[in-house]
């Protein structure tokens, strides 16, 4: 029953791990943006649309 523990071990370091570095990396976003409220890196998000390019018209 003892084989188990670091198989147990390294599954909960793995998960661990897995989410430090996605707290890591929402926290560089948020530095990148000046707003740690929300993780969304474009600042200017929900303009006019960009017009279309010729010949894609439908």
């Amino acid at each position: 029953m003892s084989a188990g523990y670091p198989l147990l071990f390294l599954a909960l370091g793995t998960l661990g791990g897995i989410g430090f570095l996605a707290l890591g990396a929402r926290k560089q976003v948020a530095d990148l943006k000046n707003d740690p409220r929300r993780s969304n890196i474009i600042k200017d998000h929900g303009g006019t649309p960009r017009p279309n390019m010729p010949g894609t018209e439908h």
